[in-house]
């Protein structure tokens, strides 16, 4: 696509004949650049991908004021045309400032690091310690608490030793093992919740969820279904252990807990003993033996007893009538004070 492909329409605007998109005058020459770009390097100019646009200022490099401009144009477009403003998602920021791309790369490590120490076994210590850890983790990622809330189950996958979450509006965060080391915790952390999500696929309930916690054995997990992959990867846990169903975390308890776990204040959550399986009487309901009079005994009370109501709507009428006569009595004797 070339300049000739576009055509003024007015003082205002500009006719992207490729695209088919009308261009703010004050735009056209960034938005452009930016088209030209894509269609060179065999990207997707409208809705841009967020990665798009982190490659495309990397490979224009000029001052942050000039970056702005350009990234408020293609926002400009994409918002004109009904489609997310791309240029103001975390990994485009990210790109835009180094300072806070330094300040988040030291939260995420600490958050990282608040997040493998947290137990993974026990009841319900294990429970709350697998699911805060997968809760640091991809705030870790830089996502906000509400794109937090709103994944589901689906959002998630790994992608070798990465860890990849895609928000709703298709934003998609990594994180990668450590350069350096190789290390990624993010998979682990994630598989373990995981792990307790599967389990309770298969058997729902927390009485045999806190002994699989005490002790923990292979789960096998299938594919999730259509409804499994809907639900809400992070839920909220009541103190008994129970997770309530296809209920989201808020952002106001992600953010105190995330806060709570940065502070060291986090509750401390301490291991239950759990009864032996052996101890616990899991056989079925008692066999009740009902006497063999029971049925007709019944029949014949309830016929004793619609014999006895019959005449009860009489007597309610009675009283409505006797209710409305005083009612009448009352309201002459107010009218003569």
């Amino acid at each position: 696509m070339t300049h000739a492909d576009r055509k003024v329409y007015g003082h205002a605007e500009i006719q992207d004949a490729v695209l088919g998109l009308r261009i703010p005058a004050r735009y056209r020459h960034d938005w452009a650049l930016f088209a030209d770009w894509c269609a060179a390097a065999d990207h997707r100019a409208i809705p841009a991908a967020p990665e798009t646009l982190a490659l495309f200022l990397y490979e224009h490099p000029a001052a942050v004021a000039t970056q702005r401009r350009r990234l408020s144009a293609i926002n400009a477009v994409h918002t004109r045309h009904g489609y997310p403003p791309s240029g103001r998602t975390e990994t485009v920021r990210r790109h835009l400032d180094a300072t806070r791309a330094q300040r988040l790369d030291r939260l995420r490590r600490l958050l990282l690091q608040r997040a493998v120490e947290l137990p993974t076994t026990g009841w319900p210590s294990g429970l709350f310690g697998r699911r805060d850890a997968l809760l640091l983790l991809l705030a870790a990622t830089g996502m906000t608490f509400t794109d937090l809330t709103r994944l589901r189950r689906r959002d998630i996958r790994l992608d070798g030793d990465t860890f990849v979450a895609t928000t709703r509006a298709g934003e998609r965060f990594r994180l990668a093992p450590d350069p350096e080391t190789g290390d990624n915790p993010a998979g682990e952390i994630y598989l373990r919740w995981a792990e307790v999500q599967a389990f309770l696929d298969q058997y729902p309930g927390t009485h045999l969820l806190r002994h699989h916690l005490t002790d923990p054995v292979e789960i096998i997990a299938d594919p999730l279904d259509a409804e499994q992959a809907r639900q809400p990867l992070l839920c909220p846990i009541d103190r008994w252990g129970h997770l309530p169903y296809a209920q989201s975390m808020t952002p106001q308890s992600v953010s105190v807990l995330v806060r709570a776990h940065l502070s060291g204040r986090a509750p401390m959550r301490q291991a239950l003993p759990v009864p032996l399986q052996d101890d616990v009487d899991t056989g079925g309901e008692p066999e009740i033996e009902l006497d063999p009079g029971y049925y007709e005994r019944g029949i014949a009370a309830r016929s004793r007893d619609h014999e006895a109501l019959e005449d009860l709507a009489d007597v309610f009428d009675e009283i409505e009538a006797c209710t409305d006569a005083l009612l009448e009595n009352l309201m002459g004797v107010l009218e003569r004070l």
